[in-house]
């Protein structure tokens, strides 16, 4: 029964296309390319395409969704999914942040739904004998694992080689041991890109005494994904790159003369159903839909698995996160008060302080050298890049921008010889609002949702939504998308038009600027959150012709 919609057919979407239609489950292709859509309608025949999500989650003949979306997508879309009553397949991994996770988790219970992660090695036969290998006791005690999964491919910069690589290894070791480490460590290295990990070597022991080590890169002169699980009777090796996939090792340790003596032994290649690891998933995924049996990579073993992912990269960036569990991620130089309030998510970076009684939203990003202020409050999603100070009596909504070292003041009138520390003056920076770089907020004005701040400005009085502002003192020289491009183009009936969502704005009677297509509270649609042109590219299809 042709059930299942694909949310993504790029890179990786494409694979789960081809498998979801040989088993005659594929009803719909979406993808905001259309013209990639149209070449897999044609490649798939009987497939609809389909471009937005939305008409994709409201049909009702699409009783389930697989989604191979951008990482930073999937907590979006899986909500979505969910909330309209989807079964759900998702890529790895479930999410970016552990909160984000569990949040999905609670929802897919709530409403009764499959949530299902593909960790493809779960599915592959090998694996699958190995685990039955271990249960058995055939192998024996099992004392070490390692894991090396390297190559010289695809090297990305939106993630690094752990959060690309490592996910496939880790559900492996996990279900492999059906044990949760209890120490973690990381340990890379950035050679490619500033601040993004090409190379990672990662440490665990477990409850049981199991030690092992999973070491991913993508600067290898060859592939090689092997895995080596030592037990005390025999050593198995997964490689997957050979013909013989899975091979046994019957070798021994002796003693003679009280010295640990290597005993070899040949090799006993362990005989495998031939079947493709991804087709597995697929229909297992099914199968789960129709019975309403828990998959093996559920939800809670997603989970998991981000646990240890973010506790890997908490260790690797010199912070601490123990285990994965604790709710933000804090440099090991920065300090965080204990009385001060934290969300879920966030991240507190290099020789920066959160002061007792701040508060602080989930999933902000605060750079080096920053200080957020007893009685500042700062929604979620906030980016306070480096050099900032937030003091007491500022109210920074969700998803704020401010700039590199640009100033908020809580004073007017400043005097060392006299405390004004209870006259503080309120300052209120709405959604969505950018405050450019070294630019200086003077206390107690307004700025609307989606105005934008130019560099260097000094603002001393309030700016309406959408206002573009510049100069010292501050003006409003225009208007400002809220996808960040200047409106100074309206149509003949006075209609400006965003180059990059397309969404429409009209001036109001009262001076302000009102979206027409969106409400300025409401979150942008999933296809339009990423942004998919560089701000030059647009400059130049703007360009006047010659």
């Amino acid at each position: 029964m042709k059930q299942v919609a694909v949310i993504g057919a790029g890179y990786w979407g494409k694979n789960l296309v081809r498998n979801f239609y040989e088993i005659e489950a594929l009803h719909t292709i979406c993808d905001a390319d259309q013209a990639r859509i149209d070449e897999f309608v044609e490649k798939f025949p009987g497939t609809q395409g389909e471009t937005s999500l939305d008409a994709v989650l409201a049909n009702p003949e699409i009783k389930a969704v697989a989604i191979a979306t951008p990482a930073e997508t999937h907590t979006a879309i899986v909500t979505k999914a969910l909330n309209a009553g989807k079964d759900v397949f998702v890529e790895k991994p479930l999410a970016l942040y552990v909160n984000e996770g569990e949040q999905l988790l609670a929802l897919a219970k709530e409403k009764g739904r499959i949530l299902m992660v593909g960790h493809i090695l779960q599915y592959h036969p090998a694996v699958t004998k190995l685990k039955e290998l271990i249960q058995s006791g055939a192998l024996g005690k099992i004392n070490y694992f390692y894991s090396n999964r390297l190559n010289m491919g695809k090297i990305r910069t939106e993630e690094n080689i752990l959060w690309s690589f490592a996910p496939h290894d880790i559900s492996v070791m996990l279900g492999l041991l059906d044990e949760y480490p209890d120490s973690i460590s990381c340990t890379g290295a950035a050679s490619l890109s500033e601040g993004v990990a090409d190379v990672t070597m990662s440490q665990f022991t477990f409850p049981s005494g199991v030690h092992g080590h999973i070491f991913v890169s993508w600067l290898h002169p060859f592939k090689e994904q092997k895995l080596v699980v030592v037990g005390s009777d025999k050593m198995a090796v997964f490689d997957d790159t050979i013909a013989d996939k899975l091979v046994l090792f019957p070798h021994k340790v002796e003693w003679q003369n009280r010295v640990p003596t290597a005993i070899k032994a040949e090799a006993e290649v362990v005989p495998l159903e031939p079947a493709e690891p991804l087709k597995n998933e697929c229909r297992h995924f099914l199968h789960c839909v129709d019975t309403r049996e828990t998959p093996i990579s559920d939800g809670q073993e997603a989970l998991n698995v981000l646990r240890v992912l973010s506790a890997c990269q908490a260790d690797l960036e010199g912070g601490s996160e123990s285990g994965g569990k604790s709710d933000f991620f804090c440099h090991k130089s920065a300090i965080v008060h204990p009385d001060a309030s934290v969300g879920q998510g966030t991240k507190i970076w290099h020789f920066s302080q959160v002061m007792k009684g701040a508060i602080l939203g989930a999933n902000c990003s605060v750079g080096q050298n920053c200080n957020i202020a007893s009685g500042a409050v700062i929604g979620n999603r906030v980016k306070i890049q480096n050099n900032i100070s937030v003091y007491g009596g500022t109210t920074v909504e969700d998803e704020v921008f401010l700039g590199p070292s640009c100033v908020l003041t809580n004073v007017t009138n400043p005097r060392s010889q006299i405390n004004r520390q209870a006259l503080y003056e309120t300052t209120l920076i709405r959604r969505g609002a950018s405050i450019g770089a070294n630019s200086t907020i003077v206390c107690g004005i307004e700025l609307g949702r989606y105005s934008f701040v130019g560099a260097g400005a000094v603002v001393t009085k309030s700016f309406p939504d959408y206002a573009l502002v510049v100069g010292n003192p501050a003006k409003k020289i225009g208007w400002m998308s809220r996808h960040g491009h200047r409106l100074d183009s309206p149509d003949a009936s006075g209609i400006f038009t965003c180059p990059e969502s397309g969404y429409r704005y009209q001036e109001q009677a009262d001076g302000t600027l009102r979206c027409l297509d969106l409400d300025e509270d409401a979150p942008l649609p999933q296809e339009l959150a990423v942004g998919h042109k560089s701000y030059d590219e647009f400059k130049g299809e703007n360009a006047p012709s010659q």
